[in-house]
């Protein structure tokens, strides 16, 4: 498979993407630096946006976003740095900076009072910037939140080699380079309690992505300021808007990981989902999304 150039990523962005977006818009928002940010926009009702896990992209609500768009305009980005947006591979990729960019792009679709839902750092930057806007946004529904370490490292003995390597000193950029299919595959299967539940195709699309130029050097930026995460846990207090936090209980969090949320959290409301990773967006699609429709409603 041949690199992916800039000159090529708008119509390869499309390609899977609308596979399953039978309706609705694939396109991108430009930030106020210039930096393009794909999302897609499907449906009508009360605006909800969706920010996706660590190491994927908006395709991973391709189950989710049609049970939702039937009562809300669903937004769903890849955030700067992933899927198909730019990469920026030599920016911060830190909690405070995709949280200013997930901000900005809210401002520049001039999305008000949206409903935040988002899985693993998606679900940390949906809390954080709830923190940040105050009203500003209507509710939060967090799904496995990334805000603890070693996180990613727990999904199996791969991840684990892999990830140490990624963020090592010397090394570290020979081990971003040799992501694969293979490789991909195996970290992400230990982010399901099923394991069959992560589709072939997404899988192909995610390590197409991978060979985007730079696309290495980006997610090793990313691994190595896992730590801001865990620190931005410290703003949930200030969060004045309905709470719903939602675990796996095969999630990498551990116990202790979700009690510290869950306290750091005013009054959310608390749900386990049973037989269910990590990637809870893909294992379980009907629950996850009956759990935003019903947090909408009260």
């Amino acid at each position: 498979m041949s690199q992916v150039t800039i000159d090529t990523v708008e119509d390869d962005a499309r390609k899977y993407t609308r596979r399953w977006l039978h309706s609705g818009d694939i396109a991108y928002a430009t930030l106020k630096d210039g930096t393009r940010v794909r999302y897609v926009r499907s449906g009508e009702g009360p605006h909800l946006v969706l920010t996706h896990t660590v190491r994927t992209q908006l395709d991973i609500f391709q189950f989710v976003i049609p049970l939702l768009s039937r009562h809300f305009t669903v937004y769903a980005l890849d955030l700067p740095g992933f899927g198909w947006s730019d990469l920026l591979p030599e920016r911060p990729k830190d909690e405070p900076t995709l949280r200013a960019q997930l901000r900005e792009f809210l401002q520049v679709l001039g999305l008000r009072r949206p409903i935040l839902a988002g899985e693993s750092i998606g679900a940390t930057l949906s809390l954080s910037l709830a923190a940040e806007l105050g009203d500003g946004v209507d509710r939060v529904v967090a799904f496995n939140t990334y805000d603890y370490l070693p996180g990613l490292e727990r999904a199996n003995l791969l991840a684990s080699v892999i990830i140490k390597g990624v963020r090592a000193p010397l090394i570290g950029p020979v081990f971003a380079s040799k992501e694969n299919r293979s490789i991909t595959g195996g970290i992400l299967k230990g982010g399901f309690a099923d394991p069959r539940k992560l589709p072939d195709d997404l899988l192909d699309e995610i390590s197409r992505v991978g060979m985007r130029r730079d696309y290495g050097k980006g997610m090793r930026r990313l691994l190595k300021a896992l730590p801001s995460f865990v620190a931005a846990r410290s703003r949930y207090g200030a969060i004045k808007v309905p709470v719903t936090l939602v675990w796996g209980d095969h999630d990498w969090s551990s116990l202790a990981d979700r009690a510290g949320v869950e306290r750091s959290v005013p009054a959310p409301k608390v749900m386990t989902l049973a037989g269910t990773g990590h990637f809870s967006a893909l294992e379980r699609p009907q629950d996850w999304a009956s759990i935003i429709i019903s947090a909408a409603k009260n």
